[in-house]
């Protein structure tokens, strides 16, 4: 297999991609179903507090996901974060792989719980808080939280309404600066 990068310069921003490895990522797939400062019981509007760890696949039930998260967790190169509620950190709410790259956070795989998924959800603002997550951390690396993902195309204008993704090639989209920052400060303003 041949190893090429691709350099992408958007809006101010340089992105290299290594094509080699663009191959293996899958799409992301996820519902942004409303930006919350937390994450909020879709029947009551009750508000409760997240936070992120690192995950171990003793945590992960394979039944429980779609995504083979045992998998995703023997690859050295990213990082694997569960985000539970501060009350009950035993019962995950969402999975976020993420790597670090030469000047952004990739997010390789996100996911909500099961039970947050579809019309009978528990909660709402799972994936928004993930991603503004993936944000902070591309923060914290000295990236301005500029993250990159592939989404699925029936998604791209999806994601640019709720997250402010913008295309930058092919399937590829990113959240620059500005946008970041308003993630952030939806879901971290107090932490």
């Amino acid at each position: 297999m041949y190893n090429f990068f691709i350099a992408v310069f958007y809006c101010g921003y340089f992105f290299v991609y290594s094509c080699s490895n663009m191959a293996k990522r899958q799409s992301v797939d996820i519902e942004i179903d409303k930006l919350t400062n937390s994450i909020e019981n879709a029947v009551t509007g009750e508000k409760f507090e997240t936070e992120f760890s690192r995950v171990s696949s003793k945590e992960i039930k394979k039944k429980d996901w779609l995504f083979d998260w045992h998998k995703e967790l023997k690859d050295k190169s990213v990082e694997v974060y569960k985000m539970t509620t501060v009350e009950n950190k035993n019962i995950i709410q969402g999975i976020i792989s993420m790597r670090k790259e030469t000047d952004f956070v990739f997010v390789s795989l996100v996911e909500s719980a099961g039970f947050n998924r579809g019309k009978d959800k528990m909660y709402m603002g799972v994936g928004g808080n993930l991603f503004a997550f993936a944000c902070k951390r591309s923060m914290e690396f000295g990236f301005n939280g500029c993250v990159s993902f592939i989404s699925k195309t029936l998604l791209m204008e999806h994601y640019n309404k709720t997250l402010g993704a913008t295309r930058a090639l092919g399937q590829r989209m990113v959240i620059l600066d500005t946008e970041a920052e308003i993630l952030i400060n939806q879901y971290f303003k107090n932490k």
